[in-house]
């Protein structure tokens, strides 16, 4: 423009209104709260899936090492050493691998050793009203 010009009474600003942007925010807001609950229940229900499947996964184990020797394992890592499991697993609930609570046999059990059970060491409930460390 030329220093004698005049400038149009409104120039064209470029950005968003005060109320655009709360408008945009309230429906993101919206939504976040709509799928938020959706998120975190498959979260949950996906660790008790994984719970579920590793402590078949140990259970299976125990009773193979079981039946080929003849008696209980005396650990978990017994099972490893043995190749009856690559690895130990985590426990999803609780995130460590050394947090499963090791149930011995019962007295009268025909086999021996300290290991004949694995249960979640995890606290707390499922969501179906069940205690983690009864499954």
């Amino acid at each position: 423009m030329r220093s004698g010009e005049a400038r149009p009474a409104r120039a064209h600003r470029r950005g968003f209104t005060l109320i655009e942007l709360i408008v945009v925010m309230a429906i993101v807001a919206l939504l976040v709260s709509i799928a938020a609950p959706r998120y975190f229940n498959s979260v949950e229900r996906a660790r008790e899936t994984t719970l579920r499947s590793s402590l078949a996964t140990l259970r299976d184990a125990i009773d193979r090492y079981a039946a080929d020797r003849g008696r209980y394992p005396g650990s978990l890592q017994e099972l490893v050493d043995a190749r009856y499991l690559r690895s130990v697993p985590e426990d999803p609930l609780t995130g460590r691998k050394d947090g499963w609570v090791l149930v011995a046999p019962p007295p009268d059990a025909v086999l021996t050793g300290p290991v004949a059970d694995v249960r979640s060491g995890a606290a707390g409930r499922s969501r179906d009203g069940g205690l983690y460390a009864e499954w």
